[in-house]
């Protein structure tokens, strides 16, 4: 039928659709340029295998969804029956629509009206944002139906849809949607990570076979990887080729990456399905999670650059400067008292603080995490007046109120569970595991649905004032049964519901993705939410790792970070508040911490800190951001620099001690080469502690810092005092003239 390329933002696709079957990716990469139309034809026929021996008569094809009729022996782009029948598929086009702009993703993931055709242009060679591929194949009873968007920032997303078309039932088991990549990405990255050490980097030559990354958690999970990076040899935040794909979906996933010893290599991710759990009757529809992917020439900054700035774009992306948040947890836990609040809260006005947030302990039964889960009451014992008396001191200070909640969990220690033991997550005749003494509700039990809208709605009804909720998930999705049958699709699709209605009826409130700290983090979640929650982790050394790779796909704004206790929660490692400061400084920035307990000196520091914040806030939450390759592996240093570059901020963290006595000195990206620049540290704060060879102060720097052209920054660096391990120094850069 035609060829189509896409461009945008140094990103190109080509698309073969002359031949009867779905089309082929030709490219996804690096922009290829405004191509003339007879150009076209000698690219996609460059780009045809060979018929080598012992093999096909014909050239394998890679389409769209990758076809054992087409030749393919890898992983199946789709796996299903009717009965034992339809099991292979050989689909045929039907029609193709070009689009001239791109078009937000369409809101229906299962189901749903198929998207208008507006602005189709008609020639033989295509060049536009976004493209409907449709194809059918009627011996199965089967149409599909492909979604492809490339949009302003160069971020590709594509989305499968199956109709059963036949008389029978269909089950489907797999439906991915996978990309080529290059035989020059030799290298994967992936992330990993458990409780409190969430997205681990791992990395590893990309060897013949595939690379699966399966969660079966029910929810997006700790040891996800937020991306599946491929790229070539020795690629690096600044430097090298890479490709990279993210799962968008909250339940149970996979996500791929494939080289066959035919030749090809693939990304690819979607939902990973339980046995019986999709069955399309006659006329019924199965959509996949979209798929994102994006490419850099310029390593894995280039990534985030390209996906920060499709998700600034989105018109539900926060507009107003985030809060600085106080969260009481690490202040009170469960030890719930109105004067010790209002206290608290006095302390927060007193430093900065621009929101403050009552965390688990407030509702009926809830003086321990045995108890309580589902009873979505104030309790009445512990709050005689309810919360608006707390409420009411927060706001007279100016902060917003927020509110802990744990919706789709209930304690089997609950008046909920008591009435209704038919309304949780089970195998038919036995409960799951329990985890955290919890179980979870079923919410496409429709009572179970209605019950929860109601209380969440009458909660956030029910007390003015109330701005924001904390909506945590604390534990894994095990032996999900709905009504019988495997049921984490459902829940995952009622959860989306439940948050979309809740959004509609209180559209002012925003809402924080919290799942055991950093285990629901992924972009349809963010598509209902204001901000994640990296990690319960507020250990500032793990944060470092935790939130640099966070940000490899979500910009500072979406991330919470926060200034913890001397002595951390979790890991019982004691850090200066300098340290903890400068780490949180670069996020959605908050304390959680009893500051009620600490003296004056330490309250006007932390003032001190939140006041630097509050004025770099428009630059770290708008900026690119920028890391480091430093080969020191005890240095780890970023940034975030301005769009115009006349403004940006680093970090340099002393992580452990180095082999060298003082490390090399550090690079500091993103600036313009031809400007020059002052750089010293922000006035306000204090210093870092520096080793005994560091005279004081900055080295030979005078007061004013230096001043000197962005190409010797970038690319000499400068050389910084010798660090304590576990401190870190702030350098603030601004254009001169």
């Amino acid at each position: 039928m035609t060829i189509v390329h896409l461009r945008r933002a140094r990103t190109s696709l080509v698309l073969d659709a002359r031949g009867p079957g779905l089309p082929r990716v030709v490219h996804w990469g690096a922009d290829l340029g405004p191509l003339p139309d007879e150009d076209l034809p000698a690219v996609v026929d460059a780009t045809v295998p060979p018929v080598v021996p012992s093999s096909f008569d014909t050239p394998t094809v890679l389409s769209l969804l990758p076809e054992a009729s087409a030749g393919w022996s890898g992983r199946p782009g789709l796996a299903g029956h009717r009965d034992g029948r339809d099991w292979s598929t050989a689909f045929r086009l039907t029609g193709l629509d070009v689009y001239d702009e791109p078009a937000a993703p369409s809101p229906a993931l299962l189901g749903g009206a198929p998207l208008h055709a507006p602005g189709v242009n008609k020639g033989p060679f295509l060049s536009s944002g976004r493209v409907e591929v449709r194809a059918a194949d009627p011996d199965a009873g089967l149409s599909l139906t492909v979604e492809i968007t490339l949009d302003a920032a160069g971020v590709l997303t594509l989305r499968h849809r199956l109709r059963n078309d036949g008389d029978g039932r269909y089950e489907v088991r797999e439906l991915t949607p996978v990309l080529p990549v290059p035989a020059v990405a030799t290298e994967l990255l992936d992330l990993t990570g458990r409780w409190c050490r969430e997205r681990a980097p791992q990395r590893h030559p990309w060897p013949m076979g595939a690379w699966v990354r399966e969660g079966r958690h029910g929810r997006t999970g700790h040891d996800a990887t937020l991306l599946l990076v491929a790229g070539t040899a020795g690629f690096g935040f600044r430097h090298g080729e890479v490709w990279a794909v993210h799962t968008a979906w909250s339940g149970d996933h996979v996500t791929a990456a494939e080289r066959r010893p035919t030749g090809e290599s693939t990304l690819g991710g979607g939902e990973l399905l339980t046995p019986g759990e999709i069955v399309l009757g006659p006329g019924e529809e199965y959509a996949t999670p979209l798929l994102y992917a994006a490419h850099s020439a310029d390593g894995l900054d280039g990534l985030s650059d390209a996906l920060h700035t499709h998700l600034r774009a989105r018109p539900s992306h926060p507009r107003t400067p985030r809060p600085v948040t106080l969260n009481v947890w690490e202040a009170v836990y469960f030890d719930h008292d109105l004067d010790r609040l209002r206290a608290l809260a006095d302390a927060a006005a007193e430093v900065g603080v621009e929101r403050f947030v009552l965390d688990d302990g407030w509702f009926r039964g809830r003086r321990h995490d045995q108890a309580g889960l589902g009873d979505w009451w104030v309790d009445g014992e512990v709050w005689p007046d309810g919360l608006q008396p707390l409420i009411d001191h927060v706001r007279g200070h100016g902060m917003q109120f927020g509110l802990w909640v744990e919706p789709e969990m209930v304690n089997p220690d609950s008046d909920l569970f008591r009435a209704h033991p038919d309304w949780v997550l089970q195998a038919p005749g036995r409960l799951p595991p329990p985890w955290r003494h919890q179980q979870v509700l079923d919410l496409a039990h429709p009572d179970a649905y209605a019950y929860l809208l109601e209380r969440l709605d009458a909660v956030l009804s029910e007390h003015d004032g109330l701005a924001y909720l904390k909506w945590d998930h604390n534990r894994d999705l095990t032996e999900a049964g709905h009504a019988g049958r495997p049921g984490v699709h459902a829940q995952t699709f009622a959860v989306y519901r439940l948050l979309d209605e809740l959004r509609a009826r209180h559209p002012d409130v925003e809402i924080e993705s919290c799942s055991s700290g950093g285990a629901r983090v992924d972009l349809e979640i963010l598509r209902r939410t204001d901000r994640v929650w990296a990690s319960d982790c507020n250990d500032a050394l793990e944060r470092l790792s935790i939130q640099r790779w966070t940000g490899l796909l979500l910009p500072p704004e979406l991330i919470g970070t926060h200034i913890g206790p001397e002595r951390s929660h979790t890991t019982h490692r004691v850090h200066d508040l300098s340290f903890r400061a400068v780490t949180a400084l670069f996020g959605h920035h908050g304390i959680e911490w009893d500051i009620t307990a600490i003296d004056a000196g330490e309250r006007a520091e932390l003032a001190a800190w939140v006041a630097l914040h509050k004025r770099l806030r428009p630059l770290l939450h708008t900026g690119r951001v920028v890391r480091v390759d430093h080969p020191d592996p005890a240095v780890q240093a970023h940034g975030v620099v301005a769009h115009d570059r006349n403004h940006a901020v680093y970090a340099v963290s002393r992580v452990a001690t180095s082999a060298a006595q003082v490390p090399g000195a550090v690079r500091l990206p993103g600036l313009d080469p031809q400007r020059r620049y002052r750089v010293r540290p922000p006035a306000g704060v204090p210093e870092p502690a520096l080793l005994e060879l560091s005279p004081p102060g900055w080295l030979a720097w005078p007061g004013d810092g230096i001043t000197v052209s962005g190409s010797v920054l970038g690319t000499v660096g400068v050389q910084l005092p010798a660090l304590h391990p576990e401190q870190a120094l702030l350098l603030e850069v601004t254009v001169v003239g």
